[in-house]
């Protein structure tokens, strides 16, 4: 028995490998921003695939880690004095992966918290923002008459592209020559937005030249590209 067995998720996905961080997610922009942190530290894990097809995360088993009912989620058996951890919420996840592995955050106190601003930045911005617009411009909502949901969606996503764009005038990435968790945060949802979403062309992204520079060396990236691919 290991010390993983007194959480519920594990009896729905149990773990092969249960002395390695245990993942419960799908590709989406929030789910990757974890496999790909995984990837970038090469901290050990295991990933398990949480299907929306199947309403997996509505399960009483993924509701005990995860009680809002959204991935990702992990479960670290070797957490803060060796004792399991289990945590939700993206932005959380990668702050606690990024001080686990030493990497990926500023080591200075001044630099730490420069970076979580770009991360909450996203959180608070770029995430809900650019998925509302998806859901206004792909999904059910195209088929609204009034396109006035729509369009506040897309000037706030244009507001938003423009504050990246600015930031990364004369920067390599969000914190400079750095490549944070900031990074690894925000650039699956701009990726989603051109991509999946198919809204370049109505937010302009032609001309965030800075944005689209740093997304493309972001997706260049080889963790990145196994990250972008888990849970398979």
């Amino acid at each position: 028995m290991s010390s993983l067995d007194a959480f519920a998720i594990t009896q729905k996905w149990p773990a092969q490998h249960p002395d390695r961080i245990q993942l419960y997610s799908l590709p989406t922009p929030n789910g990757v921003k974890v496999s790909i942190m995984l990837e970038e530290t090469g901290l050990p894990y295991e990933p398990h695939r949480v299907s929306f097809d199947s309403k997996d995360q509505f399960t009483p088993e993924f509701l005990s880690l995860s009680p809002n009912n959204k991935i990702p989620a992990i479960l670290d058996p070797n957490g803060p004095d060796g004792k399991p951890l289990g945590l939700f919420e993206s932005g959380a996840i990668l702050v606690y992966l990024a001080s686990k592995a030493g990497q990926f955050i500023p080591a200075d106190t001044a630099g730490r918290y420069e970076t979580l601003q770009w991360v909450m930045f996203q959180m608070g911005g770029i995430g809900p923002m650019f998925g509302q617009l998806g859901f206004f411009h792909r999904f059910a909502g195209k088929d609204y008459e009034d396109k006035r949901p729509r369009d506040r969606y897309v000037a706030e996503s244009k507001r938003l592209l423009a504050v990246l764009d600015q930031r990364l005038e004369g920067r390599d990435w969000l914190m400079g020559d750095q490549y944070t968790i900031a990074d690894i945060a925000t650039w699956p949802w701009v990726r989603n937005l051109v991509g999946f979403y198919d809204a370049g062309d109505l937010v302009g992204f032609s001309q965030f030249k800075n944005v689209a520079r740093v997304l493309d060396a972001f997706v260049a990236r080889p963790a990145v590209v196994r990250g972008l691919a888990i849970p398979a």
